[in-house]
């Protein structure tokens, strides 16, 4: 299997030219997680392409290509999901450091009433369930572990945005105040929701993504995917 270390090209990914949200299930995989899952990936976040926020208005988190390579034998490119957590390891001061040209504000997304995004992108969308993925004071205890929150990632190559290089990306289900580059993002994946495809226009794409928060939503209601809210990897200091 290709790694994230290969990057020659990536495979040519099934376009997308109608509208599929009738006719995709909302939920995915079985009453109870089946191997290969759990699968955990943890690391510091890295800066990614930046499109998240700014074409599609939901911010996804990256992690390094050490984190994908470590789990790659288990895992085709596609959109998976479960929960994740964010615990800060720097300080406000670190990231004026990091960042100091950084003019960007943070994204908000408020929660709806309904329920209905991921992946290479991310979305706004009125009547989906849709937040923003940065970073949040709320993570900021160190009395006791940081909070556990659904999510959605993309691992693959994005075709859309015809990305030469294999990229983790995970979307948060939470309002969040700032980034967290340089802080360690922890995920367990639960399940699989679809393969990557390329689209023939943006709206297809963001239509997609609404989709997959959806599922993820739905599909992590269940009681023997919300048990890993309190796997041992979200319970460390």
């Amino acid at each position: 299997m290709t790694t994230s270390h290969d990057n020659d090209c990536a495979p040519v990914a099934p376009i997308r030219t109608t509208t599929s949200a009738s006719t995709r299930p909302k939920i995915a995989g079985g009453p109870a997680p089946e191997s290969p899952y759990p699968i955990k990936m943890n690391g510091t976040v890295i800066k990614g392409f930046g499109r998240g926020s700014k074409d599609l208005g939901i911010p996804t988190a990256n992690l390094p290509e050490e984190a994908i390579a470590a789990q790659e034998d288990k895992m085709v490119t596609g959109i998976y999901y479960g929960w994740a957590q964010v615990v800060v390891r720097t300080t406000p001061e670190d990231h004026h450091r990091l960042h100091p040209n950084n003019t960007d504000t943070p994204a908000s997304t408020t929660e709806s009433t309904s329920t209905t995004s991921s992946t290479e992108g991310s979305l706004t969308n009125p009547s989906s369930v849709a937040r923003s993925a940065s970073s949040s004071s709320s993570s900021l205890a160190t009395s006791c572990p940081a909070t556990v929150y659904p999510m959605v990632m993309s691992l693959g190559w994005n075709p859309f945005y015809k990305n030469e290089k294999k990229s983790a990306e995970v979307h948060i289900m939470h309002n969040f105040h700032r980034d967290f580059y340089g802080d360690e993002l922890r995920v367990v994946v639960l399940g699989y929701i679809r393969p990557e495809l390329d689209y023939t226009t943006l709206e297809a794409l963001i239509e997609d993504i609404n989709i997959d928060i959806e599922v993820a939503h739905r599909s992590l209601e269940r009681p023997d995917y919300a048990a890993f809210k309190e796997d041992p990897l979200f319970l460390q200091l």
